[in-house]
């Protein structure tokens, strides 16, 4: 009765203040998650893989794959903030999102939604690569698809989050037209749904009970299990990448077994915070802390000496 009486009492301080434009403009913008733009580089993931840029002036073609992926997350984020106002409203933070607030009325929400869905598959046409605009497409679809029902389907919606985080892998390799290896696919799966069960882990650790009713599908879930799974999912990813790099040539295959190491330490780093409690968004964990830094950033040394090297 609380949590329902202080979702009413958001939604009518809400209406009662006047949607200015400089609110209009803020909301709209904070909706689009700016602090999660940071995963889009992801489309640079295949080029540094291969060492090289693919497609003349690639970078150019990479470039444009990261805005495209943000147009795209942005329609995402418009959408289902739209769906799930109510339950944001019962949320202890969600509940400050502009839409839940009344900062941005749901119709120029989902009018927004559909100019950057428009703008995200027009990119990849523009660039000459039509694959791009399918594989935005296919995010696109995953994404709605996930918001009307996958999310309410235990495992399965873990690994539709994970999908976001591959197939911008993908959308960098199409735009750039670099050819991707199956154990460099593998690493980059196992590395989503690494981050995306910790997602799902720190939701429920902080918010108990209060998570089902944000999240019904939680009640599906246990602490217990998805740290478990979080292991797993890590030993895995490094089996895979240990496994990929005793498989490169000589002069490549000491550096980059040598980058299992910083990169382990990484993933250790990351459960350890995961395993603390916090209602900040995983990502921060990785681009804001200190260590995790410092770690990632040894792996990025060694591994691309190990691409360049003779």
């Amino acid at each position: 009765m609380t949590t329902h009486a202080s979702a009413a009492q958001v939604a009518d301080g809400a209406q009662s203040r006047p949607v200015t434009p400089a609110r209009w403009m803020s909301g709209a913008i904070r909706t689009t998650r700016p602090r999660q733009w940071p995963k889009n580089l992801l489309v640079f993931a295949a080029p540094l893989a291969a060492a090289h840029m693919g497609r003349r002036d690639g970078l150019v073609y990479a470039i444009a794959a990261a805005l495209a992926f943000a147009a795209a997350s942005s329609a995402v984020y418009f959408v289902n903030d739209v769906a799930d106002v109510e339950r944001d409203r019962a949320h202890p933070t969600k509940r400050n999102r502009p839409i839940a607030a009344g900062e941005l009325p749901k119709t120029h929400a989902l009018a927004l939604a559909g100019c950057c869905v428009a703008v995200a598959v027009v990119i990849g046409f523009l660039i000459g690569a039509p694959l791009l605009a399918a594989t935005v497409a296919g995010y696109l679809a995953s994404s709605f698809l996930y918001s009307m029902v996958l999310k309410h389907i235990p495992v399965l919606e873990v690994m539709f989050v994970a999908s976001g985080f591959l197939l911008r892998v993908l959308g960098g390799a199409a735009a750039t037209h670099v050819r991707v290896s199956g154990w460099f696919l593998l690493v980059c799966s196992l590395g989503a749904l690494f981050v995306a069960v910790a997602k799902r882990y720190t939701e429920l650790v902080t918010l108990g009970p209060a998570a089902i009713r944000t999240r019904p599908v939680m009640r599906a879930y246990s602490p217990g299990m998805l740290r478990v799974s979080q292991y797993v999912v890590g030993a895995l990813m490094i089996v895979c990448y240990v496994l990929w790099a005793a498989g490169e040539h000589t002069g490549s295959r000491s550096w980059h077994l040598a980058s299992a190491i910083p990169l382990y330490a990484a993933l250790y780093r990351f459960a350890i915070l995961t395993g603390q409690g916090t209602i900040r968004p995983v990502e921060d964990l990785i681009t804001r802390d200190g260590l995790m830094l410092a770690c990632e950033t040894c792996w990025l040394a060694l591994f691309v000496t190990g691409l360049y090297v003779a």
